[in-house]
Order: C-alpha cells, then structure tokens, then sequence
C-alpha cells in the first residue's frame, strides 16, 4: 500500500521535524507533546513509507471538534495528501457519537488550505477578523460602565436572545469559534464568564481571559454597532486593566469581528487586523448526506 495514515506518538517527532514545509519556528513542534494526547490528537498521511502530511483535531465543549495543524512537506504538494489526510480526520471524528460539528480556520488569503477544506467537505459559515489591541482606552467617550450581572439565570437568558435564538456563531475561545448550541455554555463556564449589561438591557457584552501564547481579555460582542454604545468600551478598559494587573505579563485585548463591524470602527482605532479567518465547518448530518452522494 502506497499511503498510510496513522495517529502520531511522541517518537515521531524526528520524522515531523525533519519534514520541509518552510514555516519557520513552527510551533506545532515547539508544543508537540501537547498535541498528542488529552483532547488533542495528530495524524500522519505516510507515502511509500515517508512522511508528507499532518494535521490534527481538538474536542471542544464535548459536542465539536476544530481541523488544524495541517502542515505538508514542499517536496509533495499538490497530490492531494492533504485532503485524504483531512477526510480520514473528519471520519475518525464522527465516530465519536457526542461530535455533532467537525470545523476548521484558515486566513483568507490562504488558497491552499481553503481548497483542501472544501474537497475535504466543509463549507465556509463565516468570516472573522482576529483583532487585538493593549490601547482599548483610546474608544472611550467618558461614559459610564455596564453594570456587571451575577445571575446565572440571566446569564443563560442573555445567551439564548444574543446566540441560540439567533443561530450565531459564538467565539468560545481564541481562534475557535463554534455554531452556538447549550453543549457551549455549561453552567461552569457561565459563571467563570464575566457578563455586564447596558443600563436600557438591550446589549451585553461577555469578557473572559484566555491565553495562546499571550494574555487575552477575550471580549464576546453579538451586535454590530460596537461604535455606538456608550460605556461598553470603559466596560472593556475597566476589565482589561484588572486583568493586566493580575498577570504582570503582555496582555491584549481580543475581539473577533465581522467584516461589517470592522468596517464601523472608527480611523483612530487601535486594533491590528491582519488577514481575517474563514470558519469552515459540517454538521454529522450534513457529512453523512455529503459521504452518500
């Protein structure tokens, strides 16, 4: 058999390393050992007993599981190892019964990856700019902040008009956004979740930390006039400083916004915004149409 696909172990990471893909300091190798086990896995397409794909899932809010990792050795793209690769993974997946959505990232301006996700069998559902900033007082009008809620019950009530009654895409973490479904909001995180509330309680905004490689204010916004309400960007300074406080470490504000919403902001803003992200993604119902056509 000339192609092999099999889960990775710790003992492959000289054959990962050595493979030519031309990203330098990839961290996929600085944090391999991580990505082996728990709810993270990494797959390996062998051809003629080499080496010339990886990629990996990770599970999320025990319903979902995000694509990534994908990296292919230059000397053997364009053979569609890649897309056997992200088809075996998605098919391993779905043999998990709990996994209900199979997702991937990748930038706009990557061609490549978007051609395998789609032959893979995902479509795009939407597009997200990764914006951050460590200046977030510069939006500030001297308004009054939002006052923060407790309740966990309004808390859920806030979730289903803001995300579930909508079908929204919500950001459950840095880089993972997800469709919005309860298996997303477990009491646990609800109530480790800060929540505030405008004084007319017709929008609220959601703040959590999280950390990739730095620290994040994560900061959750449904609506698109982020340039209108007053007091929301003292809500974010306000929770942004506590938390810089906390860490004693480079801290970022991270919003993830739609092209509409980037497109509100203001010429003085202070957000970087590199190339948006497109979410691809399949639900087990669509992939089992999809696998039968």
């Amino acid at each position: 058999m000339q192609n092999v696909i099999r889960r990775l172990t710790i003992q492959d990471f000289h054959i990962v390393q050595a493979m030519e893909t031309g990203i330098e300091d990839d961290y996929v190798l600085r944090i391999f050992n991580r990505l082996l086990d728990g709810s993270n896995r990494l797959f390996g397409l062998f051809h003629k007993g080499q080496l010339v794909s990886i990629a990996g899932y990770s599970l999320y809010g025990s319903h979902y599981a995000m694509l990534g990792r994908l990296r292919s050795d230059l000397r053997y793209r364009g053979r569609d190892f890649s897309t056997a690769l992200m088809q075996h993974m998605i098919e391993e997946v779905f043999k998990m019964e709990r996994i209900q959505w199979v997702g991937a990232n990748t930038q706009e301006n990557n061609l490549a990856a978007k051609k395998v996700l789609r032959k893979a069998g995902l479509h795009s559902y939407t597009t997200l700019y990764v914006t951050t900033t460590q200046s977030p007082s510069i939006l500030e009008t001297g308004a009054k902040p939002w006052k923060e809620v407790h309740n966990l019950a309004r808390k859920k009530d806030l979730i289903y008009k803001g995300y579930l009654k909508t079908y929204s895409i919500f950001p459950y973490q840095c880089y993972y956004p997800f469709p919005a479904s309860w298996e997303l909001f477990t009491d646990e995180n609800l109530l480790s979740w800060s929540f505030y509330e405008n004084e007319k309680q017709n929008r609220f905004l959601i703040t959590k930390e999280d950390q990739k490689k730095n620290h994040y204010l994560h900061t959750i916004y449904p609506w698109d006039d982020i340039d209108q309400q007053e007091g929301l960007w003292e809500t974010i300074t306000a929770d942004y400083k506590q938390l810089t406080h906390r860490t004693g470490e480079d801290t970022y504000v991270w919003m993830d916004l739609t092209p509409s919403e980037v497109d509100k902001l203001p010429d003085y803003h202070p957000f970087e915004l590199p190339s948006p992200w497109i979410l691809f993604g399949i639900s087990r119902k669509s992939w089992q149409q999809w696998e039968g056509n």
